[in-house]
């Protein structure tokens, strides 16, 4: 497997409890997920994954800890010596690329804040929440808001 050597060594248990499920299993549920759209805590557990909790915890401890990005240059790296990169297909995000030039001053923008009606009550999907899956995918911090997340219009759950 390719990842293993990228994955960090687990921390030692601080109290007893359910043995640590296996990062492979733990990274074909993260997969699943990512497959099927699937919100964290409604992962089966039938599949023996792991709950879509630790999924996400180590999800999120992988990236932190660069696992992507390594994985990133490894794929890379063996996709150049088997002569498998096409770069006329390449497109290139430019909101992740800086621009060469800046361009005009941006006029402000008037504020976008409506004024909540008495009596209204608060939706839990009109908070944003940041998500490790978008950060993932997205190479940046992202948010989700009523319609979705920037990359896939998904509400993804995320703790805290």
């Amino acid at each position: 497997m390719l990842v293993e050597p990228l994955l960090p060594e687990p921390a030692p248990k601080q109290v007893e409890g359910r043995p640590r499920v296996p990062d492979r299993q733990t990274l074909c549920g993260i997969l699943f997920m990512l497959h099927t759209g699937i919100q964290w805590e409604y992962l089966p557990q039938e599949l023996g994954f792991g709950s879509g909790m630790t999924c996400w915890r180590r999800l999120a401890a992988w990236n932190d800890a660069g696992v992507w990005d390594q994985l990133h240059l490894v794929l890379l790296k063996k996709l150049r010596a088997a002569k498998k990169l096409d770069w006329s297909r390449a497109v290139i995000d430019s909101s992740h690329v800086r621009a060469a030039r800046r361009g005009p001053k941006a006029v402000p923008a008037r504020s976008t804040e409506h004024v909540r009606a008495a009596g209204t009550t608060s939706s839990s999907t009109a908070r944003a929440s940041h998500s490790p899956f978008a950060v993932v995918l997205t190479g940046g911090p992202a948010t989700t808001s009523p319609s979705g997340c920037r990359c896939c219009r998904r509400s993804h759950w995320s703790p805290g």
